[in-house]
């Protein structure tokens, strides 16, 4: 049940980012591409980015963490590419910016929507 609420919430952030984000959006069956992009930017966020992570540790460090943003962006343009050009998903995200304030806003929505959600 909890990989369930956390794909809900992870979708239900998604839509919070091409909603406020002018740069970022979804095209097509709306409820299906969030969704589906639950699952790759889950994915990737199990897989690319903790490598990603270890490999930028001292810019991490010396950024005082805030490098982090950064690679949430790129996960999310990465993760938007693997949707449009290998499963024919219609999430865009229209360049590093909109990827970063969309990445913010996931992050942020995700940390409420988790709080909100009582296990």
């Amino acid at each position: 049940m909890d990989i369930l609420k956390r794909w809900l919430i992870s979708s239900l952030s998604l839509f919070a980012a091409a909603w406020l984000v002018p740069g970022i959006r979804a095209e097509g069956n709306a409820l299906a591409v969030y969704f589906v992009m639950a699952v790759i930017l889950g994915l990737i966020n199990l897989t690319v980015k903790p490598i990603l992570t270890l490999l930028t540790l001292p810019v991490t460090i010396l950024t005082l963490g805030l490098f982090i943003l950064v690679l949430n962006a790129l996960m999310l343009l990465l993760a938007s590419a693997i949707a449009v050009k290998l499963f024919n998903i219609g999430f865009y995200v229209d360049g590093f910016w909109p990827a970063f304030l969309g990445a913010l806003i996931v992050s942020v929505a995700s940390m409420i929507l988790s709080s909100l959600i009582k296990d």
